[in-house]
């Protein structure tokens, strides 16, 4: 039962982050707000699936990059199990990518983790209501590049093969692209511009990439999606 057939009683909350103090900072936001309680966290996305099995929250306030399962791929499972689960995806990442990933597999909004106490605890309202809260300069740059168009030949055509199975974690079409500059030898500061992205954007790819992957390094990831066939021939 949703947590509007639940008047009586608080929302029901888990907080799935891979730091201890930023679950007890967001725990510790949100304690004292009326009809909101926190049953539950988990350090990374698996565990978080199986909190969410057993305790049936109203809402997950759901970090992206985590080990074993990351966010995106832990909110997806989660609604494919218990649609009437609300996810809130908390994160770092001030990335329209990433908004466009969470929204499409299922998240009802998206909130930066600087959010003040009152502007995370709406969140949380709104999302318990139905509505859709986003980061709104998030929302406009994602809106400005939907209006801008598509970029031309940015990803081989062999994802949509299913090739991607071959790699520990999916990549995203945008992490494609990078892995692409990745394989050119092409810096953070080069991807950056080549895909007219922050500098810091730039990075939090890399990263998020080379944890998705298992690897050490930048040089291990490029590597490794040619090898499953995910990189065009020349590169």
């Amino acid at each position: 039962m949703g947590a509007q057939g639940k008047a009586s009683s608080p929302a029901r909350l888990i907080v799935a982050d891979d730091h201890a103090l930023v679950r007890k900072g967001i725990e510790g936001m949100l304690e004292g707000e009326p009809g909101l309680e926190i049953v539950g966290e988990a350090a990374d996305g698996l565990e978080a699936l199986k909190l969410c099995r057993c305790l049936r929250p109203d809402l997950v306030l759901m970090d992206v990059c985590m080990p074993q399962m990351d966010g995106l791929a832990a909110t997806r499972a989660i609604k494919e199990e218990m649609p009437a689960t609300a996810i809130l995806v908390l994160t770092t990442y001030e990335n329209a990518d990433y908004l466009l990933e969470a929204v499409g597999v299922g998240a009802s909004g998206y909130v930066i983790k600087d959010a003040s106490c009152s502007e995370l605890a709406d969140a949380v309202r709104r999302a318990l209501r139905g509505e859709s809260p986003l980061d709104q300069e998030l929302a406009m740059r994602l809106l400005r590049r939907m209006t801008a168009g598509p970029k031309q030949n940015t990803v081989p055509a062999s994802v949509n093969k299913g090739e991607s199975g071959l790699l520990p974690e999916p990549l995203t079409p945008r992490e494609l692209e990078v892995v692409r500059l990745l394989a050119q030898g092409r810096t953070n500061r080069q991807i950056a511009q080549e895909l007219v992205i922050s500098f810091a954007t730039a990075k939090v790819h890399v990263e998020h990439i080379i944890a998705k992957l298992n690897v050490s390094d930048r040089i291990q990831a490029a590597r490794l999606v040619k090898e499953a066939g995910l990189l065009f021939p020349e590169e």
